[in-house]
């Protein structure tokens, strides 16, 4: 299963990669390159609640082919026929909607699997799969567009997704949903999901780091591809590709690592201590880090391991504090704030970016600011709502 994620997520970053080739050849705008980065979370977070939902009545391997299959089509489409603005928009969509149909599904199939006392470490491994494989996009689209031009290292995506189809439908056992459970609830009634403070308290943490792990993820190799303009020591040694790609990696094992030290120090003490430091660098690494490639470069690295060290921590706390009967809709509301956030949070920054133009340089640092004031209305959240520790947790 973690085979066919890592195969469905490897071109899920390429337009990200590519975006300075599709500003320049569809002459976009900020705010147009963040709805194009940005669409693909919205298609996500519009189709989650109900593909989600779904695996707690049906099969999650029809819900998980069902998505792979759709993102073939998406990346396909983005390479034979987008060729501009509207149409980027619309096959992002689509690629956004694919992998709601893959992402929780699949994670959902594997923790329906595992004992509950390994369930942390569990869902701790599955991001890790995920997040090397889509830091792999990054530079996998790079080199395949330096190579064959954009349109492959989008097309990429498209045969990932084929492979994870095949290997999903071979191995991938088939499994008869479960039996409707006392008070479950009709389909899509999020209100008992709702009334869960301690799942609701980690889904509110967890649309706060996507929407800032986003504006990295989306906007990361703009930002270095002017730092490197600059010139200076590093300058066209190293690509903004593959940088981004490092952060990825970064975060994978910082995911993995978080989550140790979540079980450890007291989950909700570690998430808010992250979240802390993760704001102070956001306040400054838009007005430092854009002043050479040398200086930010390092600073993306190291503001990687900090937004990507409670990702599993908070996924891992959404799934743990779910009713066994609602863990599906648990996730799909977990899904979907989070990726809520990873819609508007490029989208915002695309914004802000036009809006602070006349500042000149100092627009990248206005931009990564709002990030700093997003991330203190989560740690207001969390400190509200209290959620809980998880079993083999400590008490911190």
């Amino acid at each position: 299963m973690c085979v066919a994620q890592v195969l469905a997520q490897v071109g899920t970053f390429a337009v990200p990669a590519l975006l300075p080739r599709l500003i320049a050849a569809w002459s976009l705008t900020n705010t147009e390159a963040g709805w194009v980065t940005g669409i693909f979370y919205a298609g996500y977070t519009l189709s989650v609640p109900v593909l989600v939902s779904l695996t707690d009545r049906m099969d999650p391997r029809s819900v998980y082919l069902f998505g792979v299959s759709l993102i073939a089509v998406a990346a396909g489409g983005f390479a034979l026929l987008a060729d501009g603005f509207a149409s980027a928009c619309l096959f992002r969509a689509l690629w956004g909607i694919g992998w709601a149909g893959t992402y929780m599904p699949g994670l959902k199939a594997v923790s329906d699997l595992v004992e509950p006392a390994q369930q942390s470490r569990a869902v701790a491994g599955h991001a890790a799969g995920i997040g090397l494989s889509g830091a792999a996009s990054f530079v996998v689209a790079e080199t395949v567009a330096e190579a064959l031009g954009w349109r492959w290292g989008v097309a990429v995506g498209g045969f990932g997704a084929a492979a994870a189809f095949a290997i999903a439908a071979t191995v991938l056992p088939r499994r008869r949903p479960a039996p409707p459970a006392e008070g479950r609830g009709a389909f899509l009634d999020f209100r008992p999901v709702l009334r869960n403070r301690s799942a609701l308290g980690y889904s509110l943490g967890y649309m706060v780091h996507t929407w800032e792990m986003s504006v990295l993820r989306s906007w990361v190799v703009t930002f270095l591809t002017l730092a490197a303009g600059r010139g200076g020591a590093l300058a066209g040694a190293i690509s903004p590709a593959a940088v981004a790609t490092s952060l990825g990696l970064v975060g994978a094992g910082s995911s993995v690592l978080g989550n140790e030290a979540a079980i450890r120090l007291g989950r909700r003490r570690f998430i808010l201590t992250v979240m802390g430091a993760s704001a102070a660098m956001a306040a400054g690494i838009g007005f430092a880090g854009q002043s050479s490639f040398a200086l930010g470069a390092p600073l993306c690295v190291a503001y990687a391991a900090l937004i990507w060290a409670d990702s599993a921590s908070l996924t891992a706390g959404t799934v743990g504090s779910a009713e066994p009967e609602r863990r599906g809709a648990t996730m799909a509301v977990h899904s979907t704030l989070g990726y809520l956030g990873g819609f508007l949070g490029p989208l915002v920054q695309g914004v802000v970016l036009d809006l602070a133009a006349p500042w000149g340089g100092l627009a990248w640092g206005f931009a990564f600011l709002h990030v700093t004031a997003v991330l203190a209305l989560g740690m207001a959240a969390m400190a509200l709502l209290r959620p809980q520790p998880l079993g083999g947790d400590r008490r911190g």
